[in-house]
């Protein structure tokens, strides 16, 4: 049996995207509320901006700040996740284990917003590191790969019939030779025409 490159991108189309459906639509739908995590404040909170420009508050001091906002749940460094420093907006950005946010003024230490923190978490769902460390390699890998294939044999199977159709009207136009079904009609009615003369 020879290969046949139609009939593969048909089947690998079709079982390719049975078997990434889900871990896709995972990807779609968090990579959707990701472009919108600097215009929707339940992605990201929004930033604000505070009145220094320099970093003037030491780091014992934003552990203080940090530990006065119960919501974060923050008691020692070892529940800050990430500290984010924003010169040019004049805040610090203090991220807590549990995907809270709090925006520090740099230089008077006051709390200027405080809000949870969803877009780390989109982050790693979008990636796959969410459901298990090595769904990300395991999972979300092949399943791009797949996507690639999907893409590739879906321009395949698009693009052969399009030339088909183009180069039979080309054909067509300059003359060039007939389909075999047009062969076939044309000695059935030269046989017609034959019986009945």
């Amino acid at each position: 049996m020879s290969f046949n490159p139609r009939v593969f991108s048909r089947k690998a189309h079709r079982w390719g995207a049975i078997g990434v459906a889900l871990p896709f639509l995972v990807v779609i739908v968090s990579g959707l509320l990701l472009q919108l995590k600097k215009h929707w404040s339940w992605v990201q909170p929004v930033e604000v901006r505070g009145a220094g420009t320099a970093p003037a508050l030491p780091f014992d001091s934003l552990l203080t700040i940090a530990r006065s906002v119960p919501e974060a749940g923050i008691r020692g460094w070892d529940d800050i996740d990430k500290l984010d420093v924003r010169p040019g907006k004049g805040i610090v950005k203090i991220t807590s284990n549990a995907r809270w946010e709090l925006q520090v003024d740099s230089e008077s230490g006051a709390v200027l917003h405080s809000a949870y923190r969803r877009s780390d978490w989109l982050e790693s769902l979008h990636d796959g590191s969410w459901f298990h460390p090595l769904a990300k390699l395991g999972v979300f890998l092949p399943s791009g790969i797949v996507v690639l294939v999907l893409w590739l044999t879906g321009i395949y199977l698009w693009l052969v019939p399009y030339q088909t159709r183009r180069q039979r009207a080309r054909m067509a136009a300059i003359g060039g030779p007939q389909r075999r079904s047009d062969r076939h009609d044309d000695r059935h009615d030269d046989r017609r025409a034959a019986g009945a003369g």
